[in-house]
């Protein structure tokens, strides 16, 4: 059991983390707006999970403006999705065993 539970990141304990990814892992990418709506989560909540994620190299956060409107969109990165993906693996081996 504990080779099973050592593949559970630790960067993804957290429900807004899950969900960031969980987005990103069936979309390109996904703009502030959307991941904050489709969470139901404050600007301060979503800011501090994504920097999280960007601190891991999960993700990747790019701003820029359209028009004169800032937008900023997030991208998941190769390193995280793999994360992401072994971390969902061992949480179905965990439940499937349990």
């Amino acid at each position: 059991m504990k080779s099973i539970i050592q593949n559970i990141n630790k960067a993804f304990d957290h429900r807004i983390r899950l969900g960031i990814m969980s987005i990103l892992m069936v979309n390109e990418s996904a703009d502030f707006t959307t991941l904050k709506e489709l969470l139901g989560v404050t600007d301060g909540n979503l800011a501090s999970h994504s920097k999280a994620l960007e601190a891991e190299k999960y993700i990747l956060i790019e701003k820029q403006f359209i028009g004169k409107k800032p937008n900023t969109s997030y991208k998941a990165t190769k390193e995280g999705k793999e994360a992401f993906q072994n971390h969902i693996e061992a949480l179905e081996k965990l439940i499937t065993k349990g």
